[in-house]
């Protein structure tokens, strides 16, 4: 887990010394794919070996599997949510992307671009751990609870 930060923390001061422009940094990136693309398949059969994959190997790999299909199913169900507002309630899904996207733009010029994706990137990497120890499950539950506490209290209002 720290070598990952030191890493990403190495990586991320290295761009910010060398600044590069935005076509030259993905220009970069898009060369780094390519080298994994060719040196991966290469490699991996020399480091790893093909009779040392163990069965709980199999298993912690279709775990992994799994989680990722999981993910993918709750994105789209996010998705499709997000559609469904928009066709019952065009209001109410037109002024929550607005506010949504005024807050990321806000949060966009106050905070720099560097300093705003190493954050995110770290908080991606955590994200397994924290998910793992129940941390989002916690904050989620409250934050829809407390999304529907004013929902409720709109409701009386409106009657």
């Amino acid at each position: 887990m720290a070598s990952r930060n030191l890493l990403l923390s190495s990586f991320c001061r290295m761009i910010y010394y060398l600044d590069p422009s935005v076509l030259s940094g993905v220009s970069c990136f898009v060369m780094f794919l390519c080298l994994a693309d060719y040196l991966v398949p290469a490699l991996a059969p020399r480091i790893f070996g093909s009779n040392k994959w163990t069965t709980e190997q199999q298993q912690r790999f279709h775990e992994i599997c799994s989680n990722l299909v999981k993910s993918r199913r709750r994105i789209v169900g996010w998705w499709k949510r997000l559609f469904t507002l928009k066709e019952e309630k065009p209001k109410m899904y037109f002024l929550t992307m607005v506010f949504s996207l005024a807050v990321v733009a806000w949060i966009g010029q106050q905070v720099h671009n560097l300093f705003l994706t190493y954050l995110i990137v770290s908080f991606l990497l955590l994200f397994p751990g924290l998910n793992q120890h129940g941390i989002i499950t916690k904050y989620v539950g409250m934050a829809k609870r407390e999304i529907n506490k004013l929902l409720k209290h709109k409701e009386k209002k409106n009657e």
